[in-house]
């Protein structure tokens, strides 16, 4: 790829990021979470799965029974490029906590773009964790 053609991208790139918890280590548990962050995620950020380049899941240590990213799948991300990391064990770091980074194709400032921190994961970073509207059909 050349300079050339980074330069006529018609759209530009953002990330957008987010977090959520849940109690125990299951896996209905772990996709309704991960599906409501999802979608709020889109919704704050006025957008949908069209605009998704990439999207990243991360899982603390002691969720291991199902992958957030199948949460994902199960939401239609079939053209989506989807990839599970394991967050790194960190002394005093929260616990079962899923975080979620997407790339998307959005023409708007890196200002704008709106970060989602649900439940527990809201004491990672309180000053971005304005709750976003409801979601229609999202889970409570």
């Amino acid at each position: 790829l050349t300079g050339a053609w980074l330069r006529s991208s018609p759209v530009p790139v953002r990330a957008i990021r987010g977090a959520t918890t849940v109690e125990r280590d299951d896996p209905a548990l772990i996709i309704e979470r991960t599906q409501e962050l999802v979608l709020a995620m889109l919704a704050v950020n006025a957008m949908g799965q069209d605009a998704i380049v990439s999207a990243f899941f991360s899982a603390t240590a002691d969720l291991r029974s199902i992958s957030p990213a199948t949460a994902a799948r199960r939401l239609g991300w079939t053209e989506v490029p989807l990839f599970g990391l394991a967050e790194l064990e960190i002394d005093g770091a929260l616990y079962r906590c899923i975080r979620a980074l997407f790339h998307v194709e959005a023409d708007l400032p890196r200002a704008s773009v709106r970060h989602v921190f649900l439940h527990g994961a809201v004491a990672l970073r309180p000053d971005l964790a304005a709750s976003p509207s409801p979601v229609p059909g999202s889970p409570s």
